[in-house]
Order: C-alpha cells, then sequence, then structure tokens
C-alpha cells in the first residue's frame, strides 16, 4: 500500500532544540520514553496526557501495540484498516507537554491531533460535548521556554491555533454526523489551586479549562504540522456537575463521546 506524502517537523527551530539537547543526551529520547522511531510515516501523532488507547478504544477493529514507556510515558501503535496512529500517552501539565511533544520532533507524521478532557466554567456546556480551542490562554509558564529568552515572558498570553485546519476539521465532522464546538480554554498549571483562583480564571472570559492546549499548539507552530486539539467536556463548575461522582447518566453520556465519538473523529482526521 502506497503510504501518504512524509510529513517532517524537523523545521529549523525544532532542529535547533533538539541539537541542544543531544549536546548532553545520547540516543533517541523519542524512543527511550516511547518506543517511537522514524522508521515509519505515522498518518498521526496522538497526544494524550489523560486517555491511553486502552481507555478509548473499545473496538476490536483497533489494534494496539504498546511500544515502550517510562514511569510518566507510554507509546503505542494503533493500526486500523490503512492507517498507522503513534500514541503518546504523558503526565499532565504544560511542562510535561513542552517535554514529551518536543521530543517527538524526531519523528515522522502527517497530523497532530491532542486529545483530552476539559472543564466546562460555563452553564451551556454539557458533559459529552467536544470542543476544540478557539484560543487558548497560557496560564502556564511552559510557553516561556519556547522563546529566545526567559525574559520575552508574556503573562496570559492568548495562543490561536491554525484557523484553516481547524475549520476544515470542525466543517467534516459535521458532514459525518459529529458536532466539535468552538470555544476558548484556560490553560492552568494546577487542579486543586484553580478551585482557589475559579473567579480570577473566570475574569478571563473563557469557556474551558484545562492543562496543556496552549503549549501544544505553541509547538505544533514551530512544528509546521497541522495540529488540531479534542476536549471532552467531562465537568462543569458553572453546574456544578463534578469530576468525580458523576452520575449514572452522565457518565454514560461522557463514556459515548470518549469511546465512540472521538475514535471516529482521530481516524477521520487522521485520513484527511
Amino acid at each position: 500500500m502506497m503510504r501518504r506524502k512524509k510529513q517532517s517537523c524537523m523545521t529549523d527551530r525544532i532542529k535547533q532544540i533538539l541539537d541542544n539537547i543531544y549536546k548532553y543526551n545520547k540516543g533517541s529520547l523519542a524512543e527511550v520514553n516511547f518506543g517511537l522511531t522514524d522508521d515509519i510515516v505515522y498518518d498521526a501523532l496522538i497526544v494524550a496526557p489523560s486517555y491511553s488507547p486502552y481507555i478509548i478504544l473499545k473496538d476490536d477493529s483497533y489494534k494496539v501495540t504498546e511500544l515502550g514507556g517510562r514511569s510518566y510515558s507510554q507509546g503505542f501503535l494503533v493500526e486500523k484498516d490503512e492507517l498507522k496512529l503513534a500514541w503518546i500517552k504523558t503526565a499532565a501539565g504544560g511542562c510535561n507537554m513542552l517535554d514529551y511533544l518536543l521530543i517527538c520532533g524526531e519523528l515522522r507524521f502527517n497530523k497532530l491531533i491532542f486529545i483530552g478532557a476539559v472543564g466546562a466554567l460555563r452553564q451551556e456546556f454539557d458533559i459529552g460535548d467536544i470542543c476544540t480551542p478557539s484560543y487558548s490562554v497560557a496560564g502556564t509558564m511552559a510557553n516561556t521556554y519556547l522563546r529566545e529568552s526567559l525574559r520575552d515572558y508574556v503573562p496570559f498570553e492568548q495562543i490561536y491555533p491554525d484557523r484553516e485546519h481547524v475549520e476544515h476539521v470542525v466543517k467534516m465532522a459535521a458532514e459525518s454526523g459529529y458536532r466539535i464546538r468552538e470555544a476558548s480554554v484556560f490553560c492552568t498549571d494546577s487542579i486543586v489551586m484553580e478551585y482557589t483562583h475559579l473567579d480570577e480564571i473566570r475574569a478571563f472570559g473563557t469557556d474551558l479549562i484545562e492543562m496543556e492546549t496552549s503549549t501544544f499548539y505553541a509547538i505544533a507552530k514551530l512544528m509546521d504540522i497541522p495540529a488540531i486539539a479534542l476536549l471532552v467536556v467531562s465537568d462543569n463548575s458553572a453546574t456544578g456537575v463534578p469530576l468525580v461522582g458523576r452520575s449514572g447518566e452522565i457518565q454514560e453520556r461522557y463514556e459515548r463521546a470518549r469511546c465512540v465519538i472521538l475514535p471516529e473523529l482521530i481516524c477521520r482526521i487522521s485520513r484527511m
């Protein structure tokens, strides 16, 4: 079978970053942390701080092979029909997204897809809604390390995705019978402390809250790879639906979104 045209994310900036790492480290960090190599051109790299393939891929048509990992990271090859997907599960937080996604700069893949859970800050979002950031507010220091100087820190910077690609994906999903809601996201460094600062966070005017998408999109821009984040609403502080302790009906809605709709969207995006 003919593979799709190679997409390299080894831009000059990514090469510079990796060259600096390998001045002090040996071997392939992507292989050490995930068991992934550049031998395959993957249809997509799936980046998932919250979900391993075993959690969301319930259909026997998916073949999942665990390739390797360390204490806070796991790598998988997911195969379905003609698709070959590299899948990395990482620890949560912008700082971990920064490290783990950057070392994947030595791999070859055609699309970049982030998947994870997200909390809602407004009443109009229901559990199980699938959203994608219209922009992400970087309430984290991690993004600063992508700049030429740490002194160029921009507090609460707004990071935007590639609008053309996002619109293309949203349209494709709608034509396939799935709704992806565009919404603004605040990226927090702490789940526990976000509740103490909830009123202050809401004052930014964002719709949702999670931890990684501002860093994800900043790296995707450096890689120059088509990228999108798919977020499943898991809780809502405005309506009082908790992250832990959801009712049975609400849990079923959440499970359908992440175990039925999300895998379908991953496959359709990977084939685009």
